[in-house]
């Protein structure tokens, strides 16, 4: 076990946390102590050593003392840890540990070591392996530092006195919780007396009152932060705070001088600035903008003023024109105040100035000025060369009212029709006009002063020509007209004949629009009769002298679409409507292409596919013989001829193998045959023979034919008969017979009746006008 043998002596002259034996202590109980305690192990605590050693010997730290240790030499001491051997050494045999170099406590404040006592004799631990601390003790070797110095800040001017601009803190690298070496204070070294500081925060305050931006407005002020809490022979730092003053609205705008003067010529140009007037403002920023206004109602009636942003001038523009004949001064009563106001100042009193400027109008020699701005002026077409058409006039504005001459400005590419007399100003015509080729003529004319004809000014003069009655009218006759074939009597046609000026027709009256409708004369058309009518029509014109012309329409009878207006023909229809899109083409032209293909491939299959001979007798097959034609009515006579039944020679003909190709064609084919299409002159046709007896007959052939196959042969005939004893009910032979009913109410029972009301429409239209025909010969 340690015992206490020996304390530094030095540490016994300071103060410390830990008290003298603080320094290191060593507890144990020895065999001849009464408590008799069992031997532990080493408690220590620490040692201190002081900070920026400079002495020439090496820094006395300690002893090391077991008691274990006789004093004759047999035990030995071990340092070991941090600096051991290096910065921290140990006499082996007595224990002393010493500091060998000098230490920084900022650097590293403490050292981890650990201490044995060896026994010479066996070369074994006499006590267990402890640990213990050596601590570097601080002592004021750092002065306070402001690491992020110099500041810029800013403070409004006028401030209040106190009112805080900005805070600096220092930093002290000695150790805070040891004396005072780390306890800073703040105070002003330069900057009094219009900044303070608190010594403790560090917080810079205003210190005096009114400080005047526009007097001073940049200041250094330099803080210096000392430990030891300011006391003598403590450590220093500084640093310097430059304080900018921000401007405040504290000064109202003033104008120079109180009256002005500007001299603006006449020919000034209206919107163009004729002069400049400033205020002076000594603020800064929005606290400067100035705005300016014209108080009195003359000065504000002709000029305006706007602000300048750039330089806050006042820029004076001209809102009407100058007459020196008429005016020769303006006066201008100009204010300027602030945009910006701030209600702190506002007993400093109004934030505005007044002026005066004198505007003197100067005397220019003006280009001659015409009566009107523009001219519009007539004359008729065809009127003769030379005559008058108006007359401009122009006048010097000068008070020396200089002659001025006229001129028309002339063009290259243009035609000439007009003239002007230099003097009078007169225009007069110098080609015959025609207003069907131009209604309107534009021209410029220039009138110049004649003892300055470099002063010129132009006036643009509309002239219109005025029609007179020289074009007779005409028909249109490009749009072609429809005549629809259910028109009836006295009904206008569906299209109307446009006419080219305002006219009269002969037949019918004129619409508003210029056109004239077509009235039908008889009931119906019909285009299979006559498609094309050709119609005279005389149109003239109500002007003086009165003009006519002739021409002759072309009317095309159409069946025209039912329930629809636009009256155009069915043919006609379907091709305007058949416009299709060049997708919808493509698509059609694809599908044409794929059905050719299908129909060549089926033809291709035809062509390949053999039809085997029959040669078997047992190969029987049924022989069926279709007739499907369906006859036309009774006024069909060529879709099937009974003559062929009734002519057992033309039967004959039928007669040929169906199981071997035949050797030659006959002129006639046998479908044509077995349809009964036979030309009754081809054939000996037997016309009192009956039909039933050619039937017997034809199957006598059959049975008896011994070189056809035996095919079961199944031959059908259709025979009307003769007639029938109770006549016939159709209408075809009716056609003379006439009757007194009125038809025309079949036009009202709608499409499904169409067809009949045109039949009997014809009837008695034809037997009207057969009528009307016979009396019309008979007065004759």
């Amino acid at each position: 076990v340690w015992n206490i043998v020996e304390l530094w002596e030095f540490h016994c002259s300071f103060w410390n946390p830990f008290g003298i034996l603080g320094i290191w202590l060593l507890f144990a109980d020895g065999e001849t102590e009464v408590h008799h305690r069992p031997k532990r192990g080493w408690i220590w605590n620490q040692f201190f050593v002081l900070e920026e050693h400079i002495g020439p010997d090496a820094q006395y730290v300690g002893k090391l003392h077991s008691n274990s240790d006789k004093g004759d030499g047999s035990v030995r001491y071990i340092l070991s840890g941090e600096g051991a051997g290096s910065i921290f050494i140990i006499n082996e045999v007595t224990g002393d540990i010493h500091a060998t170099k000098s230490l920084d406590r900022e650097k590293k404040s403490h050292y981890v070591l650990h201490a044995q006592a060896i026994d010479l004799n066996t070369n074994k631990p006499l006590e267990p392996e402890s640990e213990f601390i050596i601590k570097v003790q601080d002592i004021n070797d750092n002065a306070p530092k402001f690491p992020d110095g110099p500041f810029v800040t800013t403070v409004p001017e006028m401030a209040e006195v106190g009112t805080s601009v900005f805070q600096v803190t220092a930093t002290d690298a000695d150790d805070p919780t040891y004396g005072n070496s780390a306890r800073v204070v703040y105070s002003v070294l330069h900057g009094q007396p219009y900044f303070s500081v608190d010594p403790k925060t560090g917080i810079i305050r205003t210190a005096l009152t009114d400080m005047d931006r526009e007097a001073r407005e940049h200041y250094s002020v330099v803080i210096q932060a000392k430990d030891m809490a300011g006391q003598v022979g403590g450590l220093s730092g500084s640093t310097t705070v430059n304080i900018t003053l921000t401007d405040v609205n504290d000064n109202p705008p003033k104008f120079p001088q109180k009256n002005y003067q500007v001299f603006v010529p006449e020919s000034a140009q209206v919107g163009k600035p004729v002069g400049k007037i400033k205020a002076n403002d000594d603020d800064i920023g929005i606290n400067a903008e100035i705005k300016y206004s014209i108080l009195n109602p003359e000065g504000a009636g002709m000029f305006s003023i706007s602000t300048d942003k750039d330089t806050r001038e006042g820029v004076i523009m001209l809102r009407k024109p100058l007459n020196y004949e008429k005016k020769k001064q303006y006066s201008l009563h100009i204010s300027a105040e602030n945009t910006h106001l701030d209600p702190r100042f506002s007993y400093l009193g109004s934030f505005k100035d007044d002026a005066t400027l004198k505007i003197t109008v100067g005397d220019v020699d003006e280009p001659p000025v015409f009566s009107m701005d523009y001219y519009i002026m007539e004359v008729y077409e065809n009127a003769k060369v030379g005559t008058e058409v108006g007359a401009v006039t122009a006048r010097d504005p000068d008070s020396k009212n200089s002659p001025v001459r006229y001129f028309i400005e002339r063009r290259e590419d243009k035609e000439v029709y007009f003239d002007i007399e230099s003097i009078s100003g007169v225009i007069r015509t110098t080609q015959l006009l025609d207003r069907e080729d131009t209604p309107w003529h534009n021209i410029t004319v220039m009138a110049t002063e004649e003892d300055n004809p470099s002063l010129q000014s132009h006036v643009p003069v509309t002239v219109q020509v005025l029609d007179v009655n020289d074009n007779p009218p005409m028909i249109n006759t490009e749009d072609e007209i429809i005549i629809c074939e259910s028109t009836r009597a006295g009904q206008a046609s569906p299209a109307t004949v446009k006419l080219f000026l305002c006219l009269t027709f002969s037949l019918t009256p004129l619409f508003p629009d210029s056109t004239a409708s077509i009235i039908a004369r008889r009931r119906r058309f019909h285009r299979l009769t006559q498609e094309l009518y050709e119609l005279p029509v005389v149109v003239w014109d109500d002007g003086e002298p009165v003009l006519s012309s002739t021409s002759t329409l072309t009317l095309r009878v159409c069946s025209c679409q039912r329930g629809t207006r636009v009256k155009i023909c069915q043919g006609e229809a379907f091709l305007s409507s058949a416009v299709l899109s060049t997708g919808a083409l493509i698509a059609i032209l694809l599908c044409v292409l794929i059905l050719l293909a299908i129909v060549i491939l089926f033809i291709t299959l035809r062509r390949s596919k053999k039809e085997p001979l029959i040669i078997s007798e047992e190969d029987i097959r049924e022989n069926v013989v279709t007739y499907d034609d369906e006859g036309g009515g009774e006024e069909d006579t060529e879709a099937f001829d009974i003559i062929a039944l009734r002519n057992p020679a033309a039967a004959e003909e039928l007669k040929f193998r169906r199981d071997v190709r035949p050797e030659c064609i006959r002129p006639w084919s046998s479908r044509r045959l077995a349809r009964g299409r036979l030309s009754p002159s081809s054939l000996d046709i037997d016309e009192e023979m009956e039909v039933g007896e050619f039937i017997k007959q034809r199957v006598a052939e059959a049975d008896q034919d011994t070189s056809v196959p035996p095919y079961d042969s199944l031959q059908t005939y259709a025979y009307e008969g003769q007639g029938s004893p109770a006549g016939s009910i159709s209408s075809l032979g009716s056609a003379g017979a006439h009757s007194n009913l009125d038809y025309n109410s079949l036009d009202d029972w709608g499409p499904k009746f169409e067809k009949i009301a045109e039949l009997y429409g014809e009837e008695v239209e034809t037997a009207s006008e057969s009528t009307e025909k016979a009396e019309s010969e008979k007065q004759t």
